[in-house]
């Protein structure tokens, strides 16, 4: 089932008239029903206040990194591991295929259920989280290797632990060192893209920022 915002009851009713008029088989009604909807998803969103836009940027339902590396890549495998402290879920590294282009993702993952939200850190990367993908971006250098960055976070985690071992170089870092790289580098915002946290994973070569549409995937 989706889940609705309250600024989407309208497109939320038209949606459910339109499966009614499908069980009756009143198919006139159905097209009727469809033009509705869409002039009333281009009402509803042309002009979102940046509240809603935000609580849009934080559907529960929208797709997070690791859907979008399933749904594209073929042929893959996770990178784990920062080669200094440990590995931070916060943040995925995955080499494979899309189509036939080898391609190296990187993205920060949120996680559904408590569960992987808390296994995630619900999307606030550790400082290993970032010398993770740095990692995983100076291999694809070094082959030649295209990196898709998926931008997905509140920002970066703020905790004592991460301060400790030096959040704010390993962004920085990052950012020195991304704008170092040869290979193509493309960013996508998926979700909400907060501070440092997306700055960190940023440095690219093109960015998309506008909001991809909603759907509904299952947990982790």
């Amino acid at each position: 089932m989706a889940t609705y915002l309250d600024f989407e009851q309208k497109i939320k009713q038209i949606q459910e008239d339109i499966v009614s008029a499908e069980v009756r088989h009143d198919m006139q009604a159905v097209e009727i029903l469809r033009k509705d909807l869409e002039k009333e998803v281009a009402k509803t969103y042309k002009n979102l206040s940046p509240y809603q836009e935000l609580q849009l940027a934080r559907h529960m339902d929208r797709p997070y990194a690791r859907d979008y590396i399933n749904l594209l890549m073929e042929d893959h495998y996770e990178i784990h591991g920062d080669r200094h402290f440990r590995d931070d879920p916060a943040i995925m590294c995955c080499l494979g295929y899309i189509g036939d282009q080898r391609t190296m993702i990187i993205g920060e993952q949120k996680g559904r259920g408590t569960k992987n939200k808390i296994k995630r850190n619900f999307g606030m990367p550790n400082p290993e989280g970032y010398r993770k993908a740095l990692r995983a971006a100076q291999m694809a250098e070094k082959f030649g290797i295209p990196i898709l960055m998926l931008i997905d976070t509140p920002g970066a985690y703020p905790g004592l632990g991460a301060e400790e071992r030096n959040q704010s170089e390993a962004i920085a870092r990052n950012l020195l060192e991304f704008s170092k790289l040869n290979t193509t580098t493309v960013s996508i915002v998926i979700g909400e893209g907060g501070s440092g946290g997306a700055l960190a994973i940023g440095r690219l070569n093109k960015r998309y920022e506008k909001l991809v549409s909603v759907g509904a995937f299952s947990e982790e």
